[in-house]
This record gives structure tokens, sequence and C-alpha cells, in this order.
């Protein structure tokens, strides 16, 4: 079998203009993917095993960001500023991409940046609608991610906080002393991703039982194998049950 890793990826060979949602050379890429789903072995029966395509994340934005958005980023950095807080040190990158604003916090200062948004007079993101785990296992030393979509009613806008953490030390600060909406999205995102949201008052299992083994969203969890009970039935694992090919 040919080793599909080391062929070349003809996507770098191809305008960014001809593939939609490409970013060309910007941003981080974090891995080739091959094919539709990624499958690296079985019989491919859904018509995209020829796919190739680079895997990104978006890059630093550079001012002017457009709309709000620069007035947010010159509130926000001045704020912290004002609390002794270099901005770079807690902002490690703003990003502007499809339309939307979004600051990549270093964990360590996700509380004290959550509460300036939320307070500040200028800001006010009053309302953080929850928090979406996110898992790029070829992001290395920062495999797990945090996203928190917040809004300001006061306002009428709308951004995003990310933070990283690696899989080696999944843990991030919680933001329920902040917005305590967040107690049941943490609990899930910590049920379904293994992120631990240190401070959180009951960090507990939500969906899965209490002692089941893994994380089912992220992305190398197994697929099938796990016996499923069906009115006394079992539901095979994906390469057991019958093929129509």
């Amino acid at each position: 079998m040919t080793d599909q890793s080391s062929q070349p990826n003809p996507e770098k060979d191809l305008s960014a203009q001809n593939l939609p949602g490409q970013r060309g050379d910007l941003g981080e890429e974090i891995r080739v993917q091959r094919g539709m789903f990624g499958a690296t072995s079985g019989g491919d029966t859904s018509g995209y095993g020829g796919l190739v395509r680079s895997i990104r994340l978006p890059g630093p934005a550079t001012r002017p960001y457009g709309g709000y958005f620069d007035e947010v980023a010159d509130e926000l950095e001045g704020a912290l500023e004002e609390q002794g807080l270099v901005p770079e040190n807690a902002i490690e990158k703003t990003v502007v991409d499809r339309g939307e604003l979004t600051f990549h916090i270093a964990r360590e200062h996700l509380v004290r940046v959550a509460r300036t948004l939320r307070d500040d007079p200028a800001l006010r993101f009053e309302l953080c609608t929850g928090v979406s785990g996110v898992h790029y296992p070829g992001d290395k030393g920062r495999e797990l991610h945090a996203v928190y979509h917040l809004r300001s009613l006061t306002h009428g806008r709308r951004l995003r906080l990310e933070v990283s953490a690696p899989d080696s030390d999944p843990h991030v600060p919680s933001l329920v002393a902040v917005y305590p909406t967040n107690d049941w999205h943490e609990r899930e995102t910590y049920d379904f991703f293994g992120l631990v949201f240190d401070g959180h008052p009951a960090l507990t299992r939500i969906m899965m039982p209490d002692d089941w083994q893994g994380f089912p969203q992220r992305k190398d969890y197994p697929l099938g194998g796990i016996p499923v009970e069906y009115k006394g039935a079992q539901i095979p694992a994906p390469d057991q049950r019958r093929s129509y090919s």
C-alpha cells in the first residue's frame, strides 16, 4: 500500500480562488487531510477518496479590522492596561475571519479578560451563550480548545474568546463566577472533550455515565466497537456490519 502521507499536496499548486473556503498561505497548517473523512484504511464508498486539502487555522488579522472590531479591541486593550496587564501577554492573537472577531486568550488570563469584557462600560458583553469544545489532534501543544460566544446586549455586538490547552494538561479556568449560565455548558464540554474547568462548583459528567472511559467527541475517539443494546439487540462495530457495496 502506498504511503499517502508522503505524497504531494496538489492544493499547494492551485490558486486559493479555485478552492472555496481556502485561505491560501494564510494561517497555520495543522495537517493535510486525504479523503472526505480522514479515514486511512478500508474501502472508500463515499467517492471522495481522492480529496486532498490543507487544514488551516486562521492567522492573526492586521488593522484595521473593520466595523466595530477596532473599537472593541482598543477598549479591551486599554482596560487591561489600566489593570496593569500588558495586553500582548493576555491576547495571544486577534483573528477576523468570515466576518467574525475572535480573541485568542492565554488561559491564565481568561477570567480577567472575561470580567473586563462584561464590566467595562464601553464593552458590556453581558451574555455568554455557552462554551464549545474543539479537538485538533494535529495542533501540537494546543490540541484542546474552548470557544466562548459573547454578546453585548447594550451595544448590539458579539465576539468570541478562544483558549487552548495541551492534551497533556487539559486545564482551563472556569468562567461560572463571571457567567453563571456556563455551569452546564462547562460540564458538557468536560464530558465530551475532557477539558477540566478549574474552579467549577461541581464538575461532573452530564450526558455519559460517571464511569464512562474516554471523551466521545474527540477526533481520536473510536467510531465503533462499543456494545450498545437496542431492544435486546446489539449494534456491531462499523467494520463488522453488512456491506452493501
